[in-house]
């Protein structure tokens, strides 16, 4: 008699726990039902019977209660892939699968995961891979393209040549990588001794090739800002 007493405190008092969320689900109401029983027979004095109702009543209330912390966690997963996905959307809109393609793919792979727990009702997981997605895509911003060409100036005025301009931030950021400007076919064909890399002329439109997959697109424009060229982008 006790042991159905404390049974029945303990439901009593976890009806009113989760009262505020989900709590009209079928295995409450079940719960709810045997607990009513389980009081009824014990008022009357069968005490074997309220114990099986106490016991019926105890489990229906577990799994209601593993019910409910399944539907809060639903709850967060879903605005959680609401904001990974806007923010997914916002990243391809501003064309960050060009200007940064590593987190657009790290980002677009979590989703993906994400997507295939949410499916699986693994809300935690799924939780976890679309903040993994707002991770990846923290410092993606809108930007300017690194220019694809660039013209010579004279000398006098800037010191062009392949090494001083490969080592400018928007073309390589390193002046040691200055062989990829002197080697691209275009480039050699506009010079005029295409063997002689010291020789460029003012007015020449160089080609500056992507070398690690970076996107570049028109001619640098000086009032222009850009973001330093990042081999690691």
């Amino acid at each position: 008699m006790k042991k159905v007493l404390m049974t029945l405190a303990v439901l009593f008092a976890a009806s009113f726990v989760f009262a505020a969320s989900y709590k009209n689900n079928t295995y409450q109401k079940l719960a709810d039902e045997y607990t009513k029983k389980a009081e009824q027979a014990l008022d009357a004095g069968e005490y074997a019977l309220a114990e099986e109702y106490a016991a019926k009543a105890e489990e229906n209330a577990a799994l209601s209660e593993a019910y409910i912390k399944k539907m809060l966690a639903k709850t967060d997963c879903d605005k959680a892939m609401k904001d990974a996905s806007k923010r997914l959307d916002y990243a391809k809109s501003i064309h960050a699968d060009r200007n940064f393609p590593m987190a657009f793919t790290a980002a677009q792979q979590a989703y993906a995961t994400a997507q295939e727990s949410y499916d699986g009702e693994d809300y935690a997981a799924a939780t976890a891979y679309a903040n993994q997605v707002l991770a990846a895509l923290a410092d993606v911003r809108e930007i300017t393209p690194l220019p694809e060409f660039y013209v010579v100036r004279p000398w006098a005025d800037t010191k062009d040549c392949y090494w001083n301009i490969s080592g400018r931030a928007y073309v390589y950021n390193n002046p040691l990588l200055w062989e990829n400007l002197y080697q691209d076919v275009e480039n050699k064909q506009n010079m005029p001794r295409p063997s002689d890399p010291n020789l460029i002329l003012p007015g020449m439109k160089m080609k500056i090739p992507s070398i690690t997959g970076e996107f570049r697109e028109g001619t640098y424009n000086p009032a222009k800002s850009y973001e330093p060229y990042n081999a690691n982008r």
